[in-house]
Formats: C-alpha cells, sequence, structure tokens
C-alpha cells in the first residue's frame, strides 16, 4: 500500500503563503487505477472537502473557495505534489490531507495520513 506523509504546514497571519508538500513512497503516477492525486482538507467540527487535484499529465481542478489562490502541481520523478497556498485567510484553517482523486463516497473506505496542520491567524 501507498504510504503518503504531507508536511508543510504551520501557523501564518492571513494573506501569508504556506506550501505543502505530500511525498508517496512510490511512484503513485504511474498506477494505472489511480492517475489523479488531490489535497483535502477538514476544519474543525466540519466534513472534509476537496480542495483541489492534479492528474499525471497536469490537469488540475480546484475547489471554488480557493480558485486563484492555491496551485497543486506534482514532481513525478519525486513522487511528490506540492500545494501552494498563497493570500491565505482565516477560513482555511485546517488539517490538509493529500491522497489519490476518489469520489466522496468512498472516502470512509480508504486510509488516511496524519494531515498536516494549517493555521490562519486574522
Amino acid at each position: 500500500q501507498v504510504q503518503l506523509v504531507e508536511s508543510g504546514g504551520g501557523l501564518v497571519q492571513a494573506g501569508g503563503s504556506l506550501r505543502l508538500s505530500c511525498a508517496a513512497s512510490e511512484s503513485i503516477f504511474s498506477i494505472n487505477a489511480m492517475n489523479a492525486m488531490g489535497w483535502y482538507r477538514q476544519a474543525p467540527g466540519k466534513q472534509r472537502e476537496k480542495v483541489a487535484t492534479i492528474t499525471r499529465g497536469g490537469s488540475t481542478n480546484y475547489a471554488d473557495s480557493v480558485k486563484g489562490r492555491f496551485t497543486i502541481s506534482r514532481d513525478i520523478a519525486k513522487n511528490t505534489v506540492y500545494l501552494q497556498m498563497n493570500s491565505l485567510k482565516p477560513e482555511d484553517t485546517a488539517v490538509y490531507y493529500c491522497n489519490f482523486d476518489i469520489p466522496q463516497t468512498r472516502w470512509h473506505m480508504i486510509s488516511w495520513g496524519q494531515g498536516t496542520q494549517v493555521t490562519v491567524s486574522s
């Protein structure tokens, strides 16, 4: 099973930036059944939400709440997915997770890593 380790979170003031990394234990984009990766987040008391996704070919998709502020990218050779977060807002405060791009109906069926905490102060 692929291991995914998130890092890069921290405490930042509103308007600041952070870059999250997700390192995979093996070549994630070569697994035929899983050709897209995503960043997710879960704020206290709220449901997990999908923030951004990226395919092996580099096509991206974003939640409306982060569009224009967040950028997802990947380094296939390094088996790493990144999330550049700019113009951060207090409402971006959450634990951020990376995982394969999977339908919400299956989120409860998959394993999630520790995530990385992002806290944005006002």
